[in-house]
């Protein structure tokens, strides 16, 4: 179903739930749950899970279906839920789209077909990669653009897919040159674009909102900060939406340049929301002088993070 970019199903501010483990690196149920209540109070639109940001490359085929079916009996409707289910198999990424649409996802967020460093498909392979998980399924896909995957996806390519594959509408990008992409991606697609996305933790947010954005999908350690410049920008208070950006833009690129998946760990444990802050080896702890740069801005910003739990 094509839906206007004006009445578009899902907008506003879906920030990445990080997956919350114990101190021995196993799945922390309680912990996601008091994660999960605490970024819906926060103010987000919506949430997306197993994305990179919830260092979705680290978790089993068994523990993703056990935090797909478990955060959405858990959200129960709240607010919508964005299931990421990319793989570089059609065959099981349509398996997990059609399982994500069964526990009760709102729409799924899908990468281009990548593997390592080297094995990527041809343009028309794209296509018929997503054509395959639109046919699988009934509910909005929304194609990540990140240079995680090392695929180059055209503007024209995107516009096709929008027009010609029923569930293609949302598009999150967050390649260099976002707003750019944004801006000709709706000019070219038009009515066929109804959700472009502001990504990459809202480095560029500002720059993306102008380019005609209507949600942006960032961390999901301070959503009351990005709700700071996302809200009055689209009520129409420029001055009011840069001012803020100006503000939070300190913490916005420590996370996007520093602190990467850890930072909204960082912050829920340090306001008690969770015990552990860890990450899954092989990925690297964050050092001591990042951590205290990180806790040390968010305290003079008043991250809602920091005393939610108090």
């Amino acid at each position: 179903m094509k839906v206007p970019r004006d009445n578009a199903r899902y907008k506003g501010v879906f920030p990445v739930v990080p997956s919350i483990f114990d101190k021995s690196g196993n799945l922390d149920l309680d912990g996601q749950h008091r994660c999960l209540d605490f970024m819906i109070d926060c103010g987000c639109h919506g949430l997306c899970i197993l994305a990179n940001f919830s260092e979705q490359f680290l978790l089993s085929d068994n523990e993703r279906e056990i935090l797909t079916k478990d955060i959405l009996e858990y959200v129960a409707g709240r607010v919508p839920v964005i299931v990421t289910t990319t793989h570089f198999s059609t065959k099981i990424c349509a398996e997990r789209s059609q399982q994500a649409e069964q526990f009760g996802a709102s729409m799924v967020m899908i990468m281009p077909p990548y593997h390592g460093a080297t094995l990527r498909v041809s343009g028309e392979q794209i296509f018929e990669f997503y054509k395959a998980i639109s046919d699988a399924i009934s509910i909005p896909i929304m194609i990540q653009d990140a240079p995680m995957s090392g695929t180059f996806l055209s503007v024209p390519l995107l516009v096709r897919m929008a027009k010609e594959l029923e569930n293609i509408s949302y598009f999150k990008i967050e390649t260099p040159q976002a707003a750019n992409k944004l801006r000709q991606l709706i000019a070219e697609g038009g009515k066929y674009i109804e959700g472009p996305f502001d990504g990459e933790e809202g480095i560029t947010l500002l720059s993306d909102l102008r380019a005609g954005a209507k949600g942006a999908m960032t961390g999901g350690g301070y959503v009351d900060g990005i709700r700071q410049v996302f809200d009055p920008f689209m009520e129409g208070n420029l001055e009011e939406a840069k001012n803020a950006y100006m503000r939070w833009l300190p913490l916005i690129n420590l996370e996007n340049r520093q602190g990467s998946f850890a930072t909204a760990k960082i912050l829920m444990k340090e306001g008690g929301i969770i015990h552990h802050d860890g990450l899954r080896a092989p990925l690297p702890p964050v050092s001591a002088e990042i951590r205290s740069e990180i806790l040390e801005i968010a305290k003079q910003l008043d991250v809602l993070a920091l005393r939610w739990a108090r």
